[in-house]
């Protein structure tokens, strides 16, 4: 049995980790299949939009801490060098070009928020419950959770978090910023957005994440030269072509 499925539906993929039994906790089994399927799509020219979840009732648990880092004795470089390995099997979810939407709709602890927060945009059931719990088990933050934090809710309320370790329920996951919707159904909803995007110009996506990420770490001088070459070239699109027609008719 698969570890990680990929599946495709039009232009929309859905990466789902497919270890229910444990929660989707992350080996290295898993998370060399994720990393592939990461891949695939960034491979696949007829992918659109993707969307993150899990099988059965969790999201993901976070790492299975004796599958994955094995010896923790090793000195601090050494283990360094694993951490790095590890996060570089769910951070390219990061690099992708098209939107990215996790549906979250249990837990999503440790190493699980990260791969939820690779994603542009999180979308929360009921039953979520957001994990930055590292300091509750003696653990520094890693897999880029700081900074991906920071970005999304600010520093004030990532520092809260962090500091606390304690789950984030749905609703307060909603009310900081952490997660866009909260809904019934994570799943079905995330699919309803994820073909909406992939039904847009691929290009105008692409741009529009690019600049969304330029935005978040840079000035507005910087963001506006972006900006405007990208707008630039929309302009001359056939979508926007078609647009302009119904009002020159």
């Amino acid at each position: 049995m698969s570890l990680v499925d990929l599946t495709a539906d039009g232009g929309v993929r859905t990466i789902t980790l497919n270890a229910p039994e444990r929660l989707n906790a992350l080996d290295r089994p898993l998370l060399d299949e994720l990393r592939a399927a990461v891949h695939q799509v960034a491979d696949d020219t007829e992918a659109r939009a993707l969307v993150v979840t899990g099988a059965g009732r969790g999201f993901c648990a976070g790492a299975d801490l004796d599958g994955l880092f094995g010896d923790r004795t090793r000195p601090t470089g050494v283990l360094r060098q694993v951490l790095l390995d590890v996060y570089a099997s769910f951070l390219p979810l990061r690099d992708l070009a098209i939107p990215t939407i996790s549906a979250v709709h249990g837990p999503a602890v440790g190493a699980g928020l990260n791969i939820a927060l690779a994603c542009d945009v999180i979308i929360a059931g009921p039953e979520a419950k957001f994990g930055p719990t590292f300091t509750s088990i003696g653990l520094h933050p890693g897999g880029g959770c700081t900074w991906m934090l920071t970005q999304r809710i600010g520093a004030g309320n990532a520092a809260a978090v962090l500091y606390a370790g304690d789950l984030v329920d749905a609703a307060t996951a909603l009310r900081l910023g952490l997660a866009q919707e909260l809904v019934d159904d994570p799943k079905a909803r995330a699919g309803e957005l994820a073909a909406r995007y992939a039904s847009r110009s691929p290009r105008l996506m692409a741009d529009v994440k690019e600049t969304v990420r330029v935005a978040a770490t840079s000035d507005l001088a910087t963001t506006l030269d972006v900006e405007s070459w990208a707008q630039a070239s929309s302009l001359a699109s056939e979508e926007f072509a078609s647009f302009a027609e119904r009002f020159t008719r």
